[in-house]
């Protein structure tokens, strides 16, 4: 079966929860106009001219009035829509599987969430693919758009989407809910037979004991998430995702920019940049991985306990200084 195809039969039934998805059918219209256009522009061409030759000659030019006033927009909206769509249910799903007591009580009344944990472990599977076959889609018809054009006009968009924070691989929602099927399926699995658990994502160790979050779901469609911290270059401790989509332990975040632990990431100055990709100004919206904490803490649970203990007299140190300061400032010292 064609994934045009496909793709439209999975969001056909995924209509009674009104998610957005993008426009294959609509986009792959547009790209068959622009052949059209092209194809009689250049019908007068030489039959004697070389393959090459023609390709040039047939190459989309830089300002296509059928591409960047109907394609490319449109599908910007679209994975803008579809992103803001993700991210949203999955916090929901995990707000309320972190929550406990009241909380979770005020939760459940406040997104109006019914069901049971079997459909809240279906819904998190449900999310995570959604997320990959809109992925595979917004992958799909760019292939598309450079084979009808003849460019890589698909990267500079690709490059474009990522700066601003809606591609959906990058999300940091993805990476919490793949952690939150594997914890459920550690600690539950035995209690609550027959729930809708699925072996598409786990956790991996390479020969050199390095962590990856890893899934494979959709004919063999896989993504890896690297968990080693770039700046201390061991596995991600109490782990952060800045908006730019990059994980750091938290302590090593706070280095990179400029601000205690007692400050935290929100007192962050927006020219100071990602340690990775050199991005400004993704530290005020970085997202703590709770799910992926719970996660690594249990499965490397020495490395866990001393990277708490050096880190607990670091941030006592910190504490201490801060006050410290605070207080002479007071005072007027």
């Amino acid at each position: 079966m064609k994934f045009c195809k496909r793709y439209e039969e999975y969001m056909q039934g995924q209509d009674h929860q009104k998610l957005p998805g993008v426009g294959f059918k609509k986009l792959k219209k547009i790209l068959k106009k622009c052949r059209r256009e092209e194809q009689q522009n250049h019908q007068f061409h030489s039959q004697n001219q070389s393959r090459d030759a023609l390709h040039d000659s047939s190459t989309c030019p830089d300002h296509c009035s059928v591409c960047d006033g109907t394609f490319f927009p449109s599908l910007l909206n679209e994975m803008s829509a579809v992103v803001g769509s993700f991210n949203e249910r999955a916090q929901k799903l995990l707000e309320l599987h972190l929550a406990s007591g009241v909380s979770k009580c005020f939760i459940w009344f406040k997104y109006k969430i019914q069901g049971n944990h079997v459909a809240l472990i279906q819904e998190g599977k449900d999310l995570v693919s959604y997320a990959l076959i809109n992925a595979i889609a917004m992958r799909k018809i760019l292939k598309k758009y450079d084979k009808v054009h003849y460019s890589n006009q698909s990267q500079v968009f690709k490059s474009q989407v990522q700066k601003m924070h809606i591609e959906i691989l990058q999300s940091p929602w993805l990476c919490e809910l793949m952690a939150f099927h594997i914890n459920l399926r550690e600690t539950k699995a035995k209690k609550r037979k027959g729930a809708a658990f699925f072996d598409g994502c786990s956790l991996v160790f390479d020969d050199d004991g390095k962590p990856s979050l890893s899934c494979e779901l959709l004919d063999s469609v896989k993504i890896d998430i690297d968990l080693t911290c770039s700046i201390c270059l061991d596995t991600v401790f109490d782990p952060v995702s800045l908006t730019c989509g990059h994980i750091f332990c938290y302590m090593c975040s706070c280095k990179a920019a400029s601000v205690t632990i007692v400050d935290g990431l929100q007192a962050a100055e927006s020219r100071e940049k990602c340690a990775l990709c050199r991005e400004a100004g993704v530290y005020e919206g970085a997202l703590h991985l709770e799910e992926l904490n719970i996660l690594l803490s249990r499965r490397c649970p020495e490395y866990w306990e001393e990277r708490l203990q050096s880190e607990r007299m670091e941030r006592t140190k910190q504490a201490k200084e801060h006050w410290e300061s605070q207080c002479r400032l007071f005072i007027g010292v």
